[in-house]
């Protein structure tokens, strides 16, 4: 399956699960009094906005080079990137407010039978996270980390409801309030799952060279090639689902123009063939010289 077909369905997916939770969270926690159970609810709403921003990037992202976008527009997913994050913060911030004003105010105990369906809630949460982010290490894909990471966050929110509605039953009368207190450690974790989707989705744009493993798999595959000696400088920058390659090879200085021109066209074809997810290569020239001996 090409890799933006297998990303799209993936986000589908998302989307089909956060409207199906969301609906049964808002249910369970309007006829069981509970307000985590409501405030996990919300976040699942978020959920499906936010994979609606992915869907829309990665059919962007995915759009041919042209004459205005040269290296194409996959710069366009860490940016929807951006959008989810806001949306997420957005999402912790009325949960926060929410339960702060319940915590001021008494209200009834949750009723037992939330307690079976965080359960299963949870339990698909987590199912759902490691598909999607299984997913989206396979295609490098930043937009799908993060629609993983919202089926995580989701989970944690869904664990904190269920830890705070024991309290507040078993506890009984005057542990209400767990409820809401849990509803304010799911936040906590959002937010911090905010920052774990931006920082990587920031350096893509900011073009950060911190791909270790991959330059040395370039260099590796690039001295295999017939009338390279060496590599020198190695620049990648991400994009999308594609990395971009400059790339200094180093060649006999006595050869012709051409000669090194035909190395760099087999050097870029080996590297395209080996390594799929390779974008625009930049292959510059470099003559090898000799060290002189005296």
């Amino acid at each position: 399956m090409p890799r933006p077909t297998l990303a799209i369905r993936t986000v589908i997916f998302s989307m089909v699960s956060s409207v199906f939770l969301a609906a049964i969270k808002f249910l369970a926690g309007i006829f069981g009094n509970s307000y985590a159970l409501i405030a996990d609810g919300i976040e699942s709403v978020v959920d499906v906005f936010s994979s609606i921003l992915v869907l829309i990037g990665l059919r962007y992202a995915e759009r041919p080079a042209d004459e205005n976008h040269p290296y194409g527009h996959g710069k366009a997913e860490p940016l929807i990137t951006f959008l989810v994050v806001v949306f997420l913060v957005m999402s912790a911030a009325t949960i926060a407010w929410q339960a702060i004003s319940h915590i001021q105010t008494p209200h009834e105990l949750p009723k037992p039978f939330t307690l079976i369906i965080l359960g299963a809630i949870i339990i698909w949460k987590e199912i759902s996270f490691q598909i999607v982010i299984k997913r989206s290490r396979k295609l490098k894909s930043s937009a799908l980390k993060a629609e993983a990471w919202h089926h995580r966050s989701d989970s944690i929110t869904s664990i904190a409801a269920f830890i705070g509605i024991s309290i507040a039953i078993f506890g009984g009368e005057g542990f209400e309030i767990a409820d809401d207190y849990a509803a304010l450690v799911a936040v906590a974790f959002i937010l911090y799952n905010c920052y774990q989707i931006f920082r990587p989705a920031l350096g893509e744009v900011m073009d950060e060279n911190v791909y270790e493993d991959l330059t040395e798999k370039i260099r590796k595959i690039s001295v295999k090639v017939k009338g390279v000696k060496d590599t020198e400088k190695c620049f990648i920058r991400k994009a999308g689902m594609k990395y971009h390659v400059d790339l200094h090879a180093i060649v006999d200085g006595e050869i012709s123009v051409k000669e090194g021109h035909d190395i760099s066209h087999q050097l870029k074809d080996r590297l395209h063939k080996e390594i799929p997810e390779l974008g625009h290569i930049l292959i510059h020239v470099e003559p090898f010289i000799p060290i002189q001996v005296d």
